[in-house]
Protein backbone atom coordinates (compact mmCIF):
# COMPACT_ATOMS: atom_id res chain seq x y z
CA UNK A 1 0.00 0.00 0.00
CA UNK A 2 3.20 2.48 0.99
CA UNK A 3 4.64 1.57 -2.50
CA UNK A 4 1.28 2.42 -4.55
CA UNK A 5 0.54 5.58 -2.35
CA UNK A 6 3.99 6.28 -3.38
CA UNK A 7 3.26 5.53 -6.78
CA UNK A 8 0.01 7.86 -7.04
CA UNK A 9 1.98 11.05 -5.62
CA UNK A 10 4.79 10.21 -8.24
CA UNK A 11 1.34 11.08 -10.61
CA UNK A 12 0.58 14.13 -8.90
CA UNK A 13 3.77 15.23 -9.85
CA UNK A 14 3.37 14.55 -13.16
CA UNK A 15 0.52 15.64 -14.08
CA UNK A 16 1.84 18.98 -12.51
CA UNK A 17 5.28 18.58 -14.52
CA UNK A 18 2.52 18.34 -17.11
CA UNK A 19 0.96 21.36 -16.84
CA UNK A 20 4.30 23.34 -15.92
CA UNK A 21 5.43 21.84 -19.83
CA UNK A 22 2.54 22.72 -21.53
CA UNK A 23 2.63 26.48 -20.00
CA UNK A 24 5.54 27.06 -20.79
CA UNK A 25 5.85 25.34 -24.16
CA UNK A 26 3.15 27.79 -25.55
CA UNK A 27 5.58 30.76 -25.34
CA UNK A 28 6.01 32.46 -28.12
CA UNK A 29 9.23 32.44 -29.89
CA UNK A 30 12.04 35.29 -28.71
CA UNK A 31 15.53 36.35 -29.49
CA UNK A 32 16.97 33.56 -27.69
CA UNK A 33 14.33 30.81 -28.56
CA UNK A 34 13.35 31.74 -32.57
CA UNK A 35 11.98 28.63 -32.82
CA UNK A 36 9.63 28.58 -29.74
CA UNK A 37 9.87 26.80 -26.52
CA UNK A 38 8.24 23.45 -27.60
CA UNK A 39 10.83 21.58 -26.11
CA UNK A 40 10.70 22.29 -22.67
CA UNK A 41 7.76 19.93 -22.64
CA UNK A 42 10.30 17.03 -22.98
CA UNK A 43 12.90 18.43 -20.74
CA UNK A 44 10.35 18.43 -18.17
CA UNK A 45 9.10 15.04 -19.18
CA UNK A 46 12.59 13.82 -18.89
CA UNK A 47 13.38 15.25 -15.61
CA UNK A 48 10.00 13.57 -14.37
CA UNK A 49 11.32 9.97 -15.64
CA UNK A 50 14.33 9.59 -13.65
CA UNK A 51 12.68 10.56 -10.43
CA UNK A 52 10.28 7.53 -11.63
CA UNK A 53 12.38 5.80 -11.80
CA UNK A 54 14.15 6.58 -8.43
CA UNK A 55 10.91 6.27 -7.08
CA UNK A 56 10.80 2.95 -8.23
CA UNK A 57 14.53 1.61 -7.27
CA UNK A 58 13.43 2.13 -4.01
CA UNK A 59 10.34 0.55 -3.94
CA UNK A 60 12.00 -2.18 -4.99
CA UNK A 61 14.71 -2.36 -2.34
CA UNK A 62 12.13 -2.22 0.24
CA UNK A 63 10.41 -5.34 -1.27
CA UNK A 64 13.01 -6.99 -1.25
CA UNK A 65 14.33 -6.47 1.78
CA UNK A 66 11.34 -7.80 3.78
CA UNK A 67 11.39 -10.89 1.86
CA UNK A 68 14.64 -11.52 2.45
CA UNK A 69 14.31 -11.06 5.73
CA UNK A 70 11.23 -12.42 6.13
CA UNK A 71 9.54 -9.70 7.62
CA UNK A 72 6.16 -9.92 6.73
CA UNK A 73 3.52 -7.87 8.71
CA UNK A 74 -0.16 -7.96 7.65
CA UNK A 75 -2.03 -4.80 6.71
CA UNK A 76 -5.02 -3.79 8.52
CA UNK A 77 -8.53 -3.28 6.82
CA UNK A 78 -8.19 0.05 6.13
CA UNK A 79 -5.69 -0.40 3.70
CA UNK A 80 -7.53 -3.01 1.56
CA UNK A 81 -10.64 0.14 1.36
CA UNK A 82 -7.70 2.10 0.65
CA UNK A 83 -6.82 -0.21 -2.31
CA UNK A 84 -10.58 0.06 -3.66
CA UNK A 85 -10.77 3.66 -3.42
CA UNK A 86 -7.44 4.19 -5.22
CA UNK A 87 -8.89 2.23 -8.35
CA UNK A 88 -11.45 4.03 -8.51
CA UNK A 89 -10.52 7.44 -8.41
CA UNK A 90 -7.53 6.72 -10.89
CA UNK A 91 -9.74 5.45 -13.19
CA UNK A 92 -11.54 8.89 -13.01
CA UNK A 93 -8.92 10.73 -13.66
CA UNK A 94 -7.61 8.95 -16.52
CA UNK A 95 -11.23 9.57 -18.08
CA UNK A 96 -10.92 13.04 -17.04
CA UNK A 97 -7.54 13.65 -18.21
CA UNK A 98 -8.22 11.57 -21.74
CA UNK A 99 -10.99 14.11 -22.29
CA UNK A 100 -8.92 17.41 -21.52
CA UNK A 101 -6.28 16.02 -23.99
CA UNK A 102 -8.38 15.48 -26.54
CA UNK A 103 -10.01 19.07 -25.97
CA UNK A 104 -6.54 20.81 -26.11
CA UNK A 105 -4.53 17.88 -28.59
CA UNK A 106 -2.00 17.32 -26.10
CA UNK A 107 0.42 14.07 -26.50
CA UNK A 108 1.78 14.72 -23.15
CA UNK A 109 -1.42 15.22 -21.42
CA UNK A 110 -2.59 12.00 -23.23
CA UNK A 111 0.62 10.11 -22.11
CA UNK A 112 -0.43 11.20 -18.67
CA UNK A 113 -4.06 9.91 -19.34
CA UNK A 114 -2.63 6.62 -19.85
CA UNK A 115 -0.40 6.83 -17.00
CA UNK A 116 -3.12 6.88 -14.82
CA UNK A 117 -4.70 3.73 -16.65
CA UNK A 118 -1.71 1.97 -15.93
CA UNK A 119 -1.98 2.86 -11.96
CA UNK A 120 -5.29 1.80 -11.74
CA UNK A 121 -3.93 -1.52 -13.07
CA UNK A 122 -1.31 -1.43 -10.61
CA UNK A 123 -3.70 -0.72 -7.75
CA UNK A 124 -5.83 -3.53 -8.72
CA UNK A 125 -2.37 -5.59 -8.05
CA UNK A 126 -2.17 -3.88 -4.70
CA UNK A 127 -5.47 -4.95 -3.64
CA UNK A 128 -4.79 -8.66 -4.35
CA UNK A 129 -1.75 -8.35 -2.20
CA UNK A 130 -3.38 -6.94 0.55
CA UNK A 131 -6.24 -9.19 0.33
CA UNK A 132 -3.75 -11.93 0.01
CA UNK A 133 -1.78 -10.69 3.27
CA UNK A 134 -5.10 -10.56 5.51
CA UNK A 135 -6.07 -13.92 4.69
CA UNK A 136 -2.71 -15.62 5.80
CA UNK A 137 0.03 -15.34 2.48
CA UNK A 138 1.58 -12.02 3.82
CA UNK A 139 4.51 -12.75 1.69
CA UNK A 140 2.29 -11.36 -1.23
CA UNK A 141 2.08 -7.93 0.26
CA UNK A 142 6.21 -7.24 -0.58
CA UNK A 143 5.36 -9.71 -3.54
CA UNK A 144 2.93 -6.72 -4.69
CA UNK A 145 5.51 -3.98 -4.06
CA UNK A 146 7.78 -5.40 -6.21
CA UNK A 147 5.03 -5.11 -9.09
CA UNK A 148 3.97 -1.81 -8.69
CA UNK A 149 8.31 -1.29 -8.75
CA UNK A 150 8.07 -3.09 -12.19
CA UNK A 151 5.11 -0.87 -13.46
CA UNK A 152 6.48 2.47 -12.83
CA UNK A 153 10.05 1.42 -13.92
CA UNK A 154 8.48 0.63 -17.27
CA UNK A 155 6.41 4.03 -17.17
CA UNK A 156 9.46 6.38 -16.81
CA UNK A 157 11.59 4.59 -19.26
CA UNK A 158 8.89 4.49 -21.97
CA UNK A 159 8.74 8.47 -21.06
CA UNK A 160 12.14 8.83 -20.91
CA UNK A 161 12.01 7.24 -24.57
CA UNK A 162 9.99 9.61 -25.62
CA UNK A 163 11.21 12.52 -24.26
CA UNK A 164 14.78 11.76 -25.89
CA UNK A 165 12.85 11.22 -29.32
CA UNK A 166 11.72 14.85 -29.04
CA UNK A 167 15.02 16.37 -28.32
CA UNK A 168 17.19 14.41 -30.45
CA UNK A 169 15.48 15.58 -34.07
CA UNK A 170 13.92 12.12 -34.42
CA UNK A 171 11.94 11.46 -37.83
CA UNK A 172 8.00 11.34 -37.54
CA UNK A 173 6.60 8.44 -37.68
CA UNK A 174 6.35 6.38 -41.28
CA UNK A 175 2.56 6.98 -41.81
CA UNK A 176 2.50 10.78 -41.13
CA UNK A 177 5.54 10.97 -43.43
CA UNK A 178 3.68 8.91 -46.41
CA UNK A 179 0.30 10.90 -45.68
CA UNK A 180 2.68 14.60 -45.77
CA UNK A 181 3.97 12.63 -49.03
CA UNK A 182 0.83 11.79 -50.95
CA UNK A 183 -0.29 15.60 -50.04
CA UNK A 184 2.55 17.17 -51.53
CA UNK A 185 2.15 15.48 -54.77
CA UNK A 186 -1.24 15.98 -55.04
CA UNK A 187 -0.19 19.67 -55.58
CA UNK A 188 -0.30 20.98 -59.15
CA UNK A 189 3.08 21.72 -60.98
CA UNK A 190 5.49 18.89 -58.37
CA UNK A 191 6.53 16.29 -61.06
CA UNK A 192 8.61 13.97 -58.04
CA UNK A 193 9.55 14.52 -54.57
CA UNK A 194 13.41 14.61 -54.12
CA UNK A 195 13.40 14.37 -50.49
CA UNK A 196 11.44 14.83 -47.58
CA UNK A 197 12.98 14.79 -43.90
CA UNK A 198 10.92 15.41 -41.04
CA UNK A 199 11.97 15.97 -37.59
CA UNK A 200 10.19 15.58 -33.93
CA UNK A 201 9.71 18.95 -32.03
CA UNK A 202 8.10 18.14 -28.60
CA UNK A 203 4.74 17.10 -29.68
CA UNK A 204 4.85 19.38 -32.75
CA UNK A 205 6.88 18.49 -36.34
CA UNK A 206 9.54 20.12 -38.64
CA UNK A 207 8.95 19.51 -42.38
CA UNK A 208 11.66 20.09 -45.26
CA UNK A 209 11.06 18.78 -48.63
CA UNK A 210 12.49 19.36 -52.23
CA UNK A 211 10.32 19.30 -55.00
CA UNK A 212 10.98 19.18 -58.63
CA UNK A 213 9.56 21.41 -61.03
CA UNK A 214 9.79 21.67 -65.16
CA UNK A 215 12.49 23.94 -65.39
CA UNK A 216 10.91 26.57 -67.76
CA UNK A 217 8.45 27.83 -65.20
CA UNK A 218 9.44 31.58 -64.05
CA UNK A 219 10.36 32.61 -60.48
CA UNK A 220 6.85 33.27 -59.30
CA UNK A 221 5.45 30.06 -60.61
CA UNK A 222 7.39 28.29 -58.45
CA UNK A 223 7.12 30.44 -55.35
CA UNK A 224 3.55 30.15 -56.09
CA UNK A 225 3.81 26.25 -55.84
CA UNK A 226 6.24 26.02 -52.64
CA UNK A 227 3.42 28.46 -51.08
CA UNK A 228 0.90 26.63 -52.00
CA UNK A 229 2.74 23.04 -50.74
CA UNK A 230 3.51 25.37 -47.37
CA UNK A 231 0.07 25.71 -46.48
CA UNK A 232 -1.16 22.52 -47.03
CA UNK A 233 1.17 20.73 -45.16
CA UNK A 234 1.44 23.19 -42.17
CA UNK A 235 -2.73 22.77 -42.40
CA UNK A 236 -3.09 19.43 -43.04
CA UNK A 237 -3.34 18.56 -39.29
CA UNK A 238 -0.12 16.63 -38.91
CA UNK A 239 0.38 19.09 -36.06
CA UNK A 240 3.69 20.72 -37.91
CA UNK A 241 5.27 23.75 -36.65
CA UNK A 242 6.79 24.58 -40.03
CA UNK A 243 7.56 23.12 -43.62
CA UNK A 244 10.21 24.56 -45.50
CA UNK A 245 10.05 23.95 -49.33
CA UNK A 246 13.33 24.05 -51.83
CA UNK A 247 12.29 24.02 -55.65
CA UNK A 248 14.04 22.03 -57.88
CA UNK A 249 14.09 22.02 -61.75
CA UNK A 250 13.79 18.40 -63.35
CA UNK A 251 16.05 17.13 -64.89
CA UNK A 252 14.41 13.84 -66.16
CA UNK A 253 11.59 13.38 -68.93
CA UNK A 254 8.87 15.79 -67.70
CA UNK A 255 5.68 13.84 -67.74
CA UNK A 256 2.65 15.25 -69.86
Amino acid sequence: MVADAIHSFSDVVSTIAVMIGLNMAKKPADDDHPYGHEKMEPVVAKILAIILLVTAILIGYNGIQRILSGNYEGPGAIALYAAVISIVVKEWMFRYTLKGSQKIESAALLADAWHHRSDAFSSIGTLIGIGGARLGYKILDPVASLIVCVLIVKVSLEIFKKSVNQLVDYAGDTDTIQKIRDDIMEVEGVITVNRLRTRVHANMLFVDVDVAVAGTLSVKEGHDIAEEIHLKVENGGYKVKHCMVHIDPYHGVEPK
